[in-house]
């Protein structure tokens, strides 16, 4: 059964902006293994972008609750290449609440716009 499916877009460009008006923001958004590729890069601005619209979509398939912490959030990609969702604390506790058994999610970024589809199972 779907409990909740969420969507949203990101504008590469304002985003980059924001994290380099707000350096800090990349610290309360994103827990450090999103911040990093597996060799040890930096992962690009859109990668980032395309997480955060993942992590918001993620707050709407919930139903947008307040106290939601976005790093109680995880995107990774298995490595077949599929994006999942870790969730912990505020977002775990949400989510056991409505009865989420599983994650589905879809990321993309193209001509300047990430976006992503999150769908709560349960």
């Amino acid at each position: 059964m779907i409990i909740g499916v969420g969507i949203d877009v990101a504008e590469i460009e304002r985003f980059e902006q924001s994290l380099t008006r707000t350096p800090q923001m990349r610290e309360r958004l994103f827990v450090p293994s999103e911040l990093l590729l597996p060799d040890g890069e930096r992962r690009g601005v859109a990668s980032l972008a395309a997480r955060f619209a993942a992590k918001e979509a993620l707050a709407k398939a919930l139903g947008a609750p307040g106290g939601l912490r976005w790093t109680d959030a995880e995107v990774y990609v298995e490595d077949s290449g599929r994006p999942r969702l870790r969730v912990s604390g505020t977002v775990a506790a949400r989510a056991a609440e409505l009865g989420v058994r599983a994650w589905h999610v879809s990321l993309s970024h193209d001509a300047g716009v990430a976006s992503a589809v999150v769908i709560a199972e349960g």
